[in-house]
């Protein structure tokens, strides 16, 4: 079996990207450009509302057979209810995208930052209770879980039992570059600040990466993860990375540079197509 690293972005379209590589023919579709570079994407829709069963199809048409979509499971399970009698939407939310079968990569709860290590039985039972088919993941956010204390031991210990990857989410370069732009500033204010704390909990570790604007500026932070994510294929992981910057123009250069430094120290990994230089405008594509 070849490595792979599956390689995407938070979302598929963009209108900055008209004139770049993953602009093409309007005989093709957003989706199906995406997908012909990288190997898998956020699907944070469905956090706020499911796909009808036509969009659903229309997305397996448009991805080839080795894409993977890692979809955020529904608000109302994770922050409304609280894992807490549930089952009928967490059944609503697998029939929906059932018929992508395969295509399922990685399906992964987010938590507010008041879900915290009380709610640990509550996430036990639930995710004890989970189909088997499929990889999931968990973010969390309390501060509890980044303190390097027992809750944080117990909660790792919890994901490890079950198979379940704890998503790291790397904000460092963001918070560390800050800049007075409107598209920081909102970066900023969403986007959690938490500590970063390295470990696979799971054999699908799940990597959400985010720089400032020039991405350039982040080189630092982002080497290392060349490494890690080596390491990690040595281990016989599949890791899933996404790339993120403030207002996403550039996050798919920022993932192509990634890709390049990580086949330059593990040749034959799969997961990204670069497109031709023909298509890139020096530094300034996007």
């Amino acid at each position: 079996m070849p490595d792979y690293c599956y390689t995407g972005l938070p979302q598929w379209h963009h209108p900055d990207w008209g004139q770049s590589a993953l602009h093409g023919s309007r005989q093709t579709t957003p989706l199906a450009r995406y997908a012909s570079h990288f190997s898998s994407v956020e699907g944070n829709s469905t956090f706020y509302a499911l796909p009808d069963a036509d969009t659903v199809q229309r997305w397996d048409a448009d991805t080839p057979a080795d894409f993977r979509f890692c979809f955020k499971l529904p608000r109302r399970i994770s922050h409304d209810l609280k894992l807490r009698h549930c089952d009928t939407e967490l059944r609503t939310f697998f029939d929906c995208l059932a018929p992508l079968g395969a295509k399922l990569g990685l399906l992964y709860l987010q938590f507010p930052a008041n879900f915290g290590p009380d709610a640990l039985p509550r996430l036990t039972e639930f995710l004890r209770q989970l189909p088997g088919d499929f990889r999931y993941g968990v973010e969390v956010r309390h501060p509890a879980f980044f303190a390097k204390g027992e809750e944080e031991r117990a909660l790792n210990r919890l994901l490890m039992e079950t198979g379940v990857n704890r998503t790291l989410f790397d904000t460092r370069a963001l918070f560390a570059l800050p800049a007075d732009d409107a598209e920081t500033q909102e970066a900023l204010q969403k986007k959690p600040r938490v500590p970063l704390h390295v470990i696979a909990t799971g054999q699908a570790p799940m990597v959400r990466f985010i720089t400032p604007l020039d991405y350039h500026a982040a080189l630092d932070w982002l080497d290392p993860w060349v490494g890690k994510v080596n390491a990690w294929l040595d281990e016989g992981r599949t890791p899933f990375i996404f790339f993120h910057t403030p207002d996403n123009a550039q996050s798919p250069e920022l993932a192509r540079l990634f890709n390049e430094r990580l086949a330059a120290v593990r040749a034959g990994v799969r997961g990204f197509k670069p497109w031709p230089d023909s298509l890139r405008q020096q530094e300034t594509l996007f």
